[in-house]
């Protein structure tokens, strides 16, 4: 127990006499407080969490079965108009009280069951995100560190071709990329859309390491010859992390929505495969007559989107070195 040099007694008492209590954290343990203290990051955990649960688990991925007994490609006759039979109201209110029925979501013209489609186009849509943002922020942070590191032709060159890219709508870039690729695969697609999507994480990242390539460490391990290299990843790149965690974040909710765009213009996901946006073209002439056709995809999109952005929130929020008052 440590004491106070001048009257000897111990410094918790110390502390306590004066109504307060100190407790040392490691910078990990303010991020991971300050984050879960965030109840707009919390609930888009919860939202984003089980979205995924339930896209992965009721018609399953891949080799692993899924707990619901129909498939998105099997056909089949329409019944009841194709009406989605969930109720989750109560028998008061003129509803049947929580019941999934036969075609929760409804059917659609050839009586295909529509959540099951719609789970389809939800781990389509989550994928090519998750796709795009490692993508991108692989591309982003590699192109920003140099530029911020190396400086003079390195970072004329590596920004001025991100000045080009900026400078061409995302969208339009996008869609060029889409028909180039179109018909040849989510992932090629989802890889081809990440490089249109690199440049913010880049301009953010070599804004950081201009900062930090002047901190007296950075100066102490170029003195004792160590690489480039090892300097940009091992001194530099770990301590941007919370922007690069932030940026990425940021990103997938980005391609979540143009992705849906792209698919909406007919120019992202190709049929026989489909997404939440490719539903929501597939069937947007249905809107007055079928709505429900148009609603739960929209809805999923919605909800990946918003949870997204609110965890986002919560992370630029742990990772601000200013929020450093932590109550316990």
């Amino acid at each position: 127990m440590t004491r106070n040099a001048e009257s000897g007694a111990p410094e918790k008492e110390l502390n306590a006499a004066h109504g307060m209590t100190v407790v040392a954290r490691s910078q990990g343990q303010l991020v991971r407080r300050r984050f879960f203290r965030h109840r707009g990051a919390l609930a888009g955990m919860v939202l984003f969490g089980l979205v995924v649960i339930l896209a992965v688990t009721s018609i399953g991925a891949g080799p692993i079965p899924g707990w619901w007994d129909k498939d998105p490609t099997t056909t089949g006759s329409v019944v009841g108009e194709g009406r989605p039979t969930l109720s989750v109201l109560p028998g008061f209110l003129g509803g049947g009280g929580v019941h999934l029925g036969e075609h929760p979501f409804g059917q659609d013209n050839v009586g295909r069951d529509y959540f099951a489609l719609t789970m389809r186009g939800a781990q389509v849509s989550l994928l090519i995100a998750v796709i795009v943002g490692l993508v991108a922020t692989l591309v982003g942070t590699v192109v920003g560190a140099l530029a911020g590191y190396f400086r003079g032709w390195t970072e004329s060159v590596l920004m001025r071709i991100t000045d080009v890219v900026i400078a061409v709508p995302t969208l339009l870039l996008a869609g060029l990329i889409g028909v180039i690729v179109a018909g040849k695969g989510v992932l090629l697609f989802a890889f081809f859309l990440g490089l249109c999507m690199w440049t913010q994480i880049a301009r953010l990242v070599r804004g950081e390491v201009l900062s930090l390539r002047e901190k007296e460490y950075v100066e102490a391990a170029r003195s004792v010859g160590t690489s480039a290299r090892r300097i940009i990843f091992k001194h530099i790149l770990p301590n941007t992390v919370g922007i690069i965690i932030v940026s990425a974040t940021l990103t997938i909710a980005t391609a979540v929505l143009t992705e849906s765009a792209l698919s909406f213009l007919n120019l992202g996901v190709r049929p026989p495969d489909t997404s939440l946006g490719r539903l929501i073209t597939d069937y947007r002439t249905a809107l007055s007559v079928r709505p429900w056709l148009f609603y739960w995809p929209g809805a999923f999109i919605i909800a990946i989107a918003l949870s997204v952005n609110f965890i986002g929130d919560g992370l630029r929020d742990a990772f601000d070195p200013r929020q450093t008052r932590v109550r316990d």
